[in-house]
């Protein structure tokens, strides 16, 4: 009875020091600032009013806190050049809140609603995008290439 006993304790050492060498490590890899860069866009030529622009990034975070839970949380700063006021957009987490994960991929950020600002039959803009993460870091800043914009 006695060796059953501690045959069990034996037992149920191994299964705790097994379960615990089984937890996910929370370790930053990497710069913990974050950084994007260019892929590509969907269309060079939009029709005002009409037409949506999908820009491609790829982002890397050492930390992997990129996004936010809340809607309030405004993480996409995305500037046209003929304005001189960004608008920000919302960006969900791309990683478990609380985790410390380099992450890496590629983001699909839409824009809509892009309009002419004068009664020219065509203007021509870029938009300079950036992304904030939870801590409050900046990324780099991309540019997409030329866009034109027709009625």
């Amino acid at each position: 009875m006695k060796l059953k006993i501690y045959n069990m304790l034996i037992i149920a050492i191994f299964i705790l020091l097994f379960m615990n060498s089984c937890k996910e490590k929370l370790v930053t890899t990497g710069d913990t600032k974050p950084n994007i860069q260019f892929l590509s866009i969907s269309k060079t030529k939009l029709k005002q009013f009409t037409d949506s622009l999908v820009v491609s990034v790829k982002y890397k975070d050492g930390d992997g806190d990129l996004g936010d839970i809340s809607a309030d949380t405004l993480s996409i700063y995305v500037r046209d050049s003929r304005l001189s006021k960004p608008d920000y957009y919302h960006l969900l987490p791309l990683s478990p809140i609380g985790n410390k994960l380099n992450i890496e991929g590629i983001l699909n950020i839409k824009i809509k609603n892009i309009f002419l600002l004068t009664a020219s039959p065509l203007e021509t803009t870029k938009f300079e995008i950036k992304l904030k993460d939870r801590a409050k870091n900046w990324s780099n800043t991309i540019f997409t290439p030329n866009i034109e914009i027709i009625p």
